[in-house]
């Protein structure tokens, strides 16, 4: 899976948005697929047009435990998005991904203005769906 450090430069360098929505679809198609058993009714994201599925795991039992996610869709370029998605939040610590809002990782890289409203809606939705989870994890 890609770093978003590079995601990032990636974005910058490309410049029509033909070519960003390959890449978007290119991020997709290297995420692991998820296996069917997790593609379960608890694993799906809600207020996504597509299907959506998110797994989180929790790396240690400190106050502020690493979390690691893996994610799927049935979509193309809702898998990349995913793949952003994971690539922003997976492997950091519950504080990092409470304080880290996703879709300004979309703003800056020029996503969000170029997805359609049900697409658009859905990040949200993934988005808020980790950081929630992250903050739960950090209360228990």
């Amino acid at each position: 899976m890609a770093e978003l450090s590079q995601i990032i430069d990636d974005f910058a360098f490309l410049d029509e948005w033909e070519d960003r929505y390959r890449y978007v679809i290119e991020l997709g198609k290297a995420l692991p697929d998820l296996p069917e058993e997790q593609k379960s009714a608890e694993n799906k994201v809600q207020g996504c047009a597509s299907q959506v599925w998110l797994v989180s795991h929790v790396k240690d039992a400190s106050a502020d435990p690493v979390m690691t996610f893996e994610g799927d869709s049935d979509a193309h370029i809702v898998r990349g998005l995913v793949a952003i998605v994971l690539a922003t939040y997976s492997g950091k610590r519950t504080s990092e991904i409470v304080a880290t809002d996703a879709i300004d990782i979309f703003n800056q890289i020029g996503l969000v203005e170029h997805l359609s409203s049900q697409r658009a809606n859905g990040l949200r939705s993934m988005v808020k769906r980790i950081r929630e989870e992250a903050r739960l994890k950090a209360a228990a």
